[in-house]
């Protein structure tokens, strides 16, 4: 049986006693339904984990004990920072979550001329907590131990003028676009645009901003669907997601 991964935002060191938080707590006795005694392993996404055994347990909190920090990471070489214009629904939750588990090192929600999402102040800091905590959970799932971040909110001129990257791209369906880069590098930022697309003046605000067009063949595909096959390329050409 897999032993479960916890993500704790505490400060973790080795052959010590800690008492989670209540959020992994309630997952662990409630969901999990685990005892005392049972084997679990411990991460705070600043990399390593901890192996740990609980030591008591009851609905609301958990105490463990944990042993030597042990330096495991499955983390890309290729940094992908993802724009993404802000999805309706759920869509942004599924982003989030693939985009964490393809291994992309930090995710820019984004207000563009097309985004039909409208999320201010105390609503937009919810927001982002909420993906944050998809993100952590996603590491427990896929392995990492280093979780990517999640930025606040903001405009994408904002991110365009703010984000450094070795190489750029932004995804736009045109017969001329492609990678067109013979160069391995380590940085990449991916702009990702909404449903209805980016503007044409946002797709050229881009490339004066040193953006190259990307396109993923010929099929038109769907906002959520679209930064992931993006990602697994990139990963595919310059990263970790290599067929063995």
């Amino acid at each position: 049986m897999r032993i479960p991964r916890i993500y704790t935002a505490q400060l973790l060191q080795g052959n010590a006693s800690i008492e989670l938080e209540p959020g992994p707590s309630q997952h662990i006795a409630r969901a999990l339904r685990m005892r005392a005694g049972d084997q679990l392993i411990l991460f705070n996404g600043r990399g390593g984990e901890y192996p740990a055994e609980i030591t008591a347990i009851d609905k609301k909190t958990v105490a463990v004990s944990t042993r030597s920090q042990e330096m495991q990471e499955c983390e890309s070489h290729l940094a992908i920072h993802l724009g993404i214009a802000v999805s309706r629904g759920d869509r942004m939750d599924w982003i989030v979550q693939k985009a964490t588990e393809l291994g992309v090192y930090q995710v820019a929600p984004l207000f563009t001329e097309r985004t039909e999402v409208k999320l201010r102040g105390e609503r937009a800091d919810k927001k982002t907590r909420h993906w944050q905590q998809i993100a952590n959970s996603a590491c427990e799932q896929c392995g990492r131990n280093r979780v990517p971040t999640i930025h606040p909110l903001q405009t994408l001129d904002s991110w365009l003028s703010a984000t450094r990257a070795e190489q750029k791209f932004v995804l736009h369906h045109r017969p001329d676009s492609a990678l067109g880069t013979s160069q391995e590098p380590g940085s990449i930022a991916l702009l990702v645009g909404p449903e209805g697309g980016l503007s044409t003046l946002e797709i050229e605000a881009a490339v004066r901003a040193g953006y190259q067009s990307m396109r993923l063949g010929p099929r038109v595909l769907r906002t959520e669907t679209a930064p992931l096959a993006a990602i697994a390329i990139l990963q595919a050409r310059w990263g970790d997601m290599q067929p063995q």
